[in-house]
């Protein structure tokens, strides 16, 4: 079976179709494939931005109903409660070492007292 050359030149012109045909086919696989990894990439973004915004809303909501001044208020309170239980406590034994440091005069004199008195730098 000989072939002419216009048959040959059809052949050839028909593989190239296909060829293109393929080319194509492939490439738009390709472009469908790529929409995909993008839309799920976008979805993913959606799902993590809106997880840490509902994250950020409910802290930043909850210290805009917490006043700092309260907290301070309240620390200090507890504090002050805190000091005047250590002056409730210590109160007796604090006034009982005062009085008896005060009443506990020494009715001696030292000899560098008495020193001082007879050489009259006193």
């Amino acid at each position: 079976v000989t072939m002419s050359s216009t048959d040959l030149i059809q052949q050839l012109l028909q593989a190239e179709k296909q060829a293109e045909e393929v080319v194509s086919a492939a490439k738009k696989a390709r472009l469908a494939k790529l929409r995909q990894a993008k839309e799920k990439a976008e979805e993913e973004i959606k799902d993590f931005r809106d997880k840490e915004e509902a994250k950020f809303q409910k802290e930043m909501g909850f210290k805009a109903t917490t006043d700092p001044a309260d907290a301070l208020k309240e620390s200090t309170k507890a504090e002050i409660a805190g000091v005047m239980d250590d002056f409730a406590a210590h109160k007796a034994r604090t006034i009982e070492y005062i009085v008896g440091r005060v009443m506990d005069v020494q009715v001696t004199l030292t000899s560098t007292q008495i020193q001082a008195l007879k050489t009259g730098a006193v």
